[in-house]
């Protein structure tokens, strides 16, 4: 590992920060890639019966959770949700213990996505989803990079506490 690296990732904190960074980022460009190149609901087959870039705005929450409320409801809703998930997960952060790598890997994904999506509800008032997964007309609800952090994320944090923190307590 490159020194400077290493000397990042010691620090719990930049490391808090270069990761959920860099998922803000990556998902803030593939959105605004997708934005410049993409008209609204247009897709791009990249692998034909299965995956497409399919640009289109989800007011709502996962699987368009709340999208039909009333726009100023439904925002501050999410705005509250995602600040007060945000917290939690910096709380969290702070009691992790500098062992526990993959618990600091999951809060850092699930921070980095939160403030990815939180950017575009208050930048635009929704969210662009743009990743669409489908098996013939079976087709999962689009997301984005944020959202794939997220849940990458919630997967390390349920292993965690399935497979590393319960087994040990009696």
């Amino acid at each position: 590992m490159f020194p400077g690296v290493a000397l990042i990732m010691g620090n719990r904190y930049i490391k808090l920060l270069v990761i959920a960074g860099s998922i803000c980022i990556l998902d803030q460009v593939s959105k605004a890639l997708v934005v410049a190149a993409i008209d609204v609901y247009d897709t791009i087959a990249v692998i034909p019966g299965f995956f497409n870039l399919t640009h289109i705005y989800n007011p709502g929450g996962a699987f368009g959770f709340l999208a039909r409320s009333p726009s100023e409801m439904r925002h501050l809703f999410f705005l509250g949700a995602s600040f007060a998930a945000m917290g939690l997960i910096l709380l969290l952060y702070a009691k992790t213990p500098p062992h526990q790598r993959l618990l600091e890997w999951a809060l850092a994904l699930i921070l980095g996505g939160a403030i990815g999506n939180i950017i575009d509800r208050i930048r635009i008032g929704k969210v662009i989803d743009f990743l669409d997964v489908y098996i013939k007309d079976l087709h999962w609800p689009a997301f984005n990079v944020a959202d794939s952090a997220i849940t990458i994320g919630i997967c390390l944090f349920i292993y965690h506490l399935i497979f590393i923190e319960l087994p040990g307590k009696e």
